[in-house]
């Protein structure tokens, strides 16, 4: 896990292609003050149109910590976290750099275990289906992933309905 004084954060790239430095942001929702504007802009800035960068892979492990100490089941991580991990090299989107290597994917490792412990506490389906792809993407079942985390029921059943035959 990058440290959060580490000077690097400084020249890392957000999902606009420009630098961005995520750590107010994840330092807001550590706090717990205004959340939902702190995730409002993680979403915005960590992943842009299929992009994301380096700044998003350093800020998924201070996502999984965070997410962790909370105790509170929400869909948020599970999905930023299962989108950055889908985009990752993805068209124009680098890989995860060497030096990010094991705390990113030792954060995927632990939410999906985190949410294999939480499945039986979720009741809102947005978080259950979070959960799940996560759980799925770290697996190595990253197109049912990409469907559990793209596509409400409402959605899949249109998709199922198209392909019945008449």
């Amino acid at each position: 896990m990058l440290s959060f004084a580490d000077d690097r954060w400084l020249d890392l790239k957000g999902g606009y292609r420009m630098q961005f430095d995520p750590r107010p942001l994840l330092l807001q929702l550590e706090s717990g003050q205004d959340v939902a504007a702190a995730w409002h802009q993680l979403w915005e800035q960590l992943h842009h149109q299929g992009d994301v960068g380096e700044a998003s892979y350093a800020a998924v492990p201070h996502l999984v910590r965070i997410y962790r100490q909370s105790g509170v089941v929400d869909w948020n991580t599970f999905g930023i976290v299962a989108l950055i991990e889908l985009r990752r090299g993805q068209g124009n989107n680098p890989e995860v750099p060497k030096w990010l290597e094991e705390g990113y994917f030792a954060a995927i490792r632990e939410l999906a275990a985190t949410g294999v412990a939480q499945l039986s506490k979720a009741s809102e389906p947005e978080d259950i289906r979070g959960i799940l792809s996560v759980l799925a993407i770290q697996k190595g079942a990253r197109i049912h992933g990409r469907f559990l985390l793209e596509y409400s029921d409402q959605e899949l059943l249109d998709i199922e309905s198209q392909t019945e035959e008449p």
